[in-house]
């Protein structure tokens, strides 16, 4: 079986992604915490996105997939957010997330054609208030996504998954109730917020040979509200 690797799956679209992947390839998942993987065909390697240097000798010599989940919503007037919370976002959403490619590159390159899936934000392309933080990390991550795909083509396939809102414990806090969670489901055309296996489905997609022929793309996973002007 093909080897992937999630950074970060221990809840959210990591652990959903987890799920999906472990009955059709041999998946490790790199996160501070196994407790939530008991019960899950997958491998556990102790790992903090913010603090570690991944160990890639834990890792098997062929990687065909990389999913990198670990992400940050700081939603904050930008009068009010201080330099360091800027430093923070780009911190784990970005430079920790170039640190994991780089230092396992030659797992990734010994593949036949290997597929890497990063995550953004609909806020990218939208502009939204009080996304100055995140935004700023997250069109990072799409500026690097294309010129990595360009420079390893045709060996590794780099696509990214922009959602909107998506019902995980990162976003407890703006969809806490059900008057949250319908006020934001009238904001996407679709009516209704997204779901981790809404997201988890699209990335296991792009790791698989279906999407063999596809690379350096945004895929706006997000209801339609990327696309769709509605009346609210």
């Amino acid at each position: 079986m093909k080897n992937i690797l999630l950074i970060g799956g221990s809840y959210g679209i990591g652990y959903e992604l987890a799920k999906e992947l472990q009955q059709e390839y041999t998946v490790f998942v790199a996160c501070r915490t196994s407790e939530n993987l008991f019960g899950l065909q997958v491998t556990h390697i102790p790992f903090d996105a913010t603090t570690d240097t991944l160990d890639a000798s834990k890792l098997p010599d062929i990687l065909d997939g990389l999913v990198y989940c670990p992400g940050s919503i700081n939603l904050r007037p930008f009068r009010g957010l201080k330099i360091e919370t800027f430093e923070s976002d780009m911190h784990l959403n970005f430079f920790s997330m170039v640190k994991v490619i780089q230092g396992v590159l030659p797992q990734l390159t010994a593949s036949e054609q290997s597929s890497i899936v990063l995550f953004s934000s609909v806020a990218v392309k939208m502009g939204m208030p009080f996304h100055t933080s995140v935004a700023a990390a997250k069109g990072a991550i799409e500026g690097f996504a294309k010129a990595l795909a360009a420079e390893y083509a045709p060996k590794i396939r780099v696509n990214i998954i922009a959602p909107s809102l998506t019902d995980t414990p990162l976003a407890d806090k703006f969809l806490s109730n059900e008057e949250k969670k319908e006020k934001s489901a009238q904001r996407h055309p679709l009516k209704r917020v997204g779901t981790t296996e809404d997201i988890a489905q699209m990335a296991s997609f792009l790791l698989d040979k279906k999407s063999s022929w596809i690379s350096g793309q945004i895929f706006h996973v997000d209801g339609g509200m990327s696309a769709l002007l509605i009346n609210t």
